[in-house]
């Protein structure tokens, strides 16, 4: 057995990225464990196999499945590390954990196993796996014990060659830690440009580093404890240490990914923790991406807006979002299969392409005609005339006018017009306090998108996250960046106790998944559901109340995407 274990953490550890399957070795280097442990991952993580085709299985005794809609991560997770849901326990099959004993309680250490009296060593739950048993229960649901499996685990027709690939690539699967985690310390890191002004990075490295501090300072207690008794609890065993780097981005955007490889290079990190730019984040992203990096809850309204990619949590789609939530409220409110011509204003800019393609995107996938793109150079001045002249041109439905507090005069001037548009769209992240300046006249055809719960909701949802701020003496901002900081505390306070030792980053990433019952201020609803990389989903379409100190009222319930 220790041969067997031997050969995996050797193809592991010279060939093989632990956590995603990414080819460590020379340029070009291929080799046949390496390429038999990438088939193997997708069948595990897609249920497809080598040859394309989803792998067929049988649930409940008669029940045929595709693979691809029961892969094994969906049930044991992307880590192999399982999961429980209320009464349902799924088990690890990890090769560390498959191709050991498992044992009742908690597992020993290495020296607990050997400096224990042998009558209070408790015989295994179950012997350790084989690749003979293991591929027995695979496909049979016989466990190692010689008893049937839960009929819920589907039995999965494999060949011979299909699952030794499998097998081969549990062997390497969550099998040592990932980089960034020593015997005392995790290592994370935040990641800030140098554009961003010294008030926002500090609002957001406050409470940080108050975190981390508050951690510290309670593991003496920790380590005494796991050194000194002689079985120590597992949270004793399992406590680290935690640091936070900080990773300053200097220059322009397509200088950053040198920048993260060098800092990496330099001091590897488990994951990053927030961060800030003033720009796109996808160098980030793609970082991260190309790493198996979890990156937690940056602070950005520019994130990568994509489907398959794993390792960016982000709060929301940010401006992106916003303009799917129009594009849903404007279906629905219309309620007919045409409505209407719509026109897209905007700046040829990050902020604008994001928050045009988020309507756009939504609103052709509706099935509903294309919008006509009116779109501005960077810092041309938006003409005061522009959306009357639009409105007495195109008669559009509804005009999105994607740009900041500079759009104001053009809605003034087209309330008052003869002709005017029938709604003006606009996005509370862009126009800011500037929107609380419109007349009355420009109020009625006002509409705006707000990712935020609303201010009058708020008080009765912030009342933790103000007190444990002002507690350090870090007073919550404007920008929601102290309080956003708060719940991204919130969930890795969840998280790292839950880790014990497993120190893999995906496991992080199941776990985040996982987070549930916590009260977040600024969004209406975080959730964080397995494989979900966006934890806000939508967003209210508001007004402004009339009267002198006008406030945003809701024209819409909450717009899920």
């Amino acid at each position: 057995m220790k041969r067997f274990l031997r050969i995996y953490c050797t193809a592991a550890s010279t060939a093989v990225l632990l956590t995603t399957g990414v080819a460590w070795g020379a340029a070009g280097e291929r080799t046949e464990k390496v390429d038999t442990v990438r088939l193997g991952e997708r069948i595990y993580r897609e249920g497809i196999l080598p040859s394309g085709v989803a792998v067929q299985a049988i649930v409940k005794g008669d029940i045929p499945v595709a693979g691809s809609t029961f892969s094994c991560a969906g049930c044991h997770q992307r880590s192999g590390l399982g999961a429980v849901e209320g009464e349902i326990v799924t088990p690890a099959v990890n090769g560390a954990k498959l191709f050991e004993p498992l044992y009742y309680g908690r597992e020993l250490t290495a020296a607990e196993r050997t400096g224990l009296p042998a009558h209070f060593r408790s015989p295994p739950r179950r012997p350790a796996y084989t690749h003979e048993t293991l591929a027995v229960a695979i496909r049979d649901g016989i466990g190692a014990t010689g008893r049937e499996l839960s009929s819920v685990m589907p039995r999965f027709d494999l060949t011979e060659q299909d699952m030794n690939a499998l097998i081969d690539y549990l062997g390497t699967l969550s099998a040592a830690w990932s980089p960034g985690v020593t015997d005392t310390t995790i290592r994370f890191a935040t990641v800030i440009s140098d554009q961003v002004s010294p008030e926002a990075r500090d609002a957001m490295l406050a409470p940080l580093e108050s975190y981390m501090a508050f951690h510290n300072d309670k593991a003496r207690v920790h380590e005494d404890r796991a050194r000194y008794v002689a079985i120590a609890q597992e949270q004793d065993l399992s406590y680290r240490r935690l640091s936070l780097a900080r990773w300053t981005l200097k220059g322009p955007p397509d200088t950053w990914r040198g920048q993260l490889e060098e800092y990496n290079r330099r001091e590897p990190v488990f994951a990053l923790l927030g961060g800030m730019t003033e720009s796109d984040w996808r160098p980030v992203h793609e970082f991260s991406e190309a790493h198996g990096i979890p990156s937690i809850l940056p602070l950005t309204d520019l994130p990568v807006i994509s489907d398959t990619d794993w390792y960016t949590l982000y709060f929301s789609k940010g401006l992106y979002q916003e303009g799917e939530a129009v594009a849903r409220y404007l279906a629905k409110r219309a309620g007919t299969p045409d409505c209407g011509l719509v026109v897209q204003v905007y700046r040829d800019t990050g902020e604008g392409h994001a928050l045009a393609a988020g309507f756009r995107n939504t609103w052709q996938t509706l099935g509903k005609r294309s919008p006509h793109a009116r779109v501005l150079p960077p810092g041309k001045p938006v003409s005061r005339d522009l959306l009357r002249q639009i409105a007495e041109h195109d008669k559009p439905a509804a005009i999105l006018l994607w740009v900041g507090a500079e759009g104001i005069p053009a809605i003034e001037e087209a309330a008052v017009a003869t002709t005017r548009p029938g709604t003006v769209f606009v996005s509370a992240s862009q126009m800011k306090e500037a929107l609380f300046t419109l007349s009355e006249a420009a109020r009625e055809i006002t509409a705006i998108s707000y990712p935020h719960r609303m201010p009058q909701d708020e008080a009765a949802h912030t009342r933790a996250a103000r007190a444990w701020l002002q507690s350090r003496n870090i007073t919550p901002d404007g920008q929601r960046i102290a309080t956003r900081m708060y719940s991204l505390l919130v969930v890795l306070s969840d998280i790292v106790p839950k880790m014990r030792r497993n120190y893999y980053r995906d496991y992080f990433l199941d776990l985040t998944g996982m987070v549930s019952g916590h009260e977040f201020p600024d969004y209406e609803r975080l959730s964080f559901g397995p494989g979900q990389r966006y934890a806000s989903k939508g967003c209210y379409i508001a007004e402004l109340s009339r009267g002198p100190r006008p406030v945003l009222v809701r024209k819409s319930e909450w717009v899920d995407y």
